[in-house]
């Protein structure tokens, strides 16, 4: 799974360091107790349609060859382009049918898909020895995804709340009743002890395992900071700066890694060239996607009109092409190995 390593110490600090700063930098004007206004907040959500955000599930086409070695052709494009037809069609009728239930597996399937994305960077990027078993990359998983997706339940139930009947409420006004359980106070205090148990499993035996502690040192770090950061800062804007610096960023940094030319760019210490590269390949599909999210906003029963509603239609169309791009990266996960 690690290889060309001269091409890794170049994307490393990269790929780690604006994700670090950013947030620590969001949460200590949230300590501050600074109240931003609501366009500042929204902001880099609106960033990401263009910026890293949507753009690093644009390359899907080119992904899965280029990890197995080989040049993209156009069998290899047509079949993800048909995973996304029938995955992401069928959850996209989903949204329509039970706005409610497609809400709920939005959550699950991106708690495990950003866990996953910091799985790869900690034993890729980090060389993290101490992930040693399945079972704790299982944990792992758990933990990582369970920072974006539950803490800010946890932290800001009515926030939470307020995203779920913004987005629910595009199709069905009175769905979001059936997600009021995960609001209630005991619900809340029981997700939070079991989580805080695996949390805490998962670090202590890693700790235990670990040959060289300072991935674990980062490993840890990472946790902690990212609980603290998403108990302090406001959901969206804590989402809209993790999703662009943090989890997107990361993905960028794995396509590098399996694009000739850019880990070529890399070798030569032309980080500007390997990010051109992943521009270009991301561009048609991102132009693409802006196009089908203009279809979407005409196809709800109840259409946007301001700019909460907007980011809110904005996270359906997200939640509806993350199903298959969790598929994409699940195959890159097995032929790069990382549940071995």
């Amino acid at each position: 799974m690690a290889s060309h390593p001269p091409a890794r110490e170049t994307l490393r600090p990269l790929a780690f360091v604006p994700g670090w700063a950013t947030s620590a930098a969001v949460a200590v004007v949230a300590l501050a107790g600074l109240s931003l206004p609501p366009v500042v907040q929204y902001a880099p959500l609106v960033a990401s349609v263009l910026v890293l955000g949507l753009p690093h599930g644009a390359v899907d086409h080119l992904a899965v060859a280029r990890t197995r070695g080989r040049r993209p052709d156009l069998r290899a494009v047509l079949r993800v382009v048909a995973l996304y037809a029938a995955v992401g069609g069928a959850y996209a009728v989903g949204w329509f049918l039970a706005p409610a239930a497609a809400f709920a597996l939005f959550v699950l399937v991106t708690w495990f898909h950003w866990g996953q994305g910091d799985l790869y960077a900690l034993a890729a990027l980090a060389d993290a020895d101490h992930l040693r078993t399945r079972l704790q990359r299982v944990g792992t998983v758990v933990v990582r995804g369970g920072l974006p997706m539950l803490v800010p339940l946890l932290a800001f139930p009515e926030w939470y709340r307020r995203v779920a009947v913004t987005l629910v409420g595009r199709f069905a006004p009175d769905a979001a009743a059936a997600l009021s359980p995960a609001f209630r106070p005991d619900v809340r205090l029981g997700l939070a002890l079991a989580y805080g148990a695996v949390a805490l499993a998962t670090l202590v035996v890693g700790y235990a395992r670990a040959e060289d502690r300072r991935p674990w040192r980062l490993d840890a770090a990472e946790t902690l900071g990212l609980a603290a950061y998403f108990a302090v800062v406001p959901p969206v804007l804590a989402i809209g700066v993790y999703f662009c610096l943090w989890h997107s960023l990361r993905h960028v940094a794995r396509l590098l890694l399996v694009d000739d030319g850019a880990v070529a760019a890399l070798r030569d210490r032309e980080p500007t060239a390997a990010f051109a590269r992943f521009a270009r390949d991301a561009a048609p599909l991102t132009l693409a996607s802006l196009a089908l999210l203009g279809g979407l906003a005409l196809a709800v029963p109840d259409p946007p009109g301001s700019v909460p509603q907007w980011v809110g239609l904005y996270l359906v169309f997200i939640a509806i092409v993350t199903l298959p791009h969790v598929v994409v990266v699940t195959i890159m996960d097995g032929e790069q190995g990382v549940w071995a």
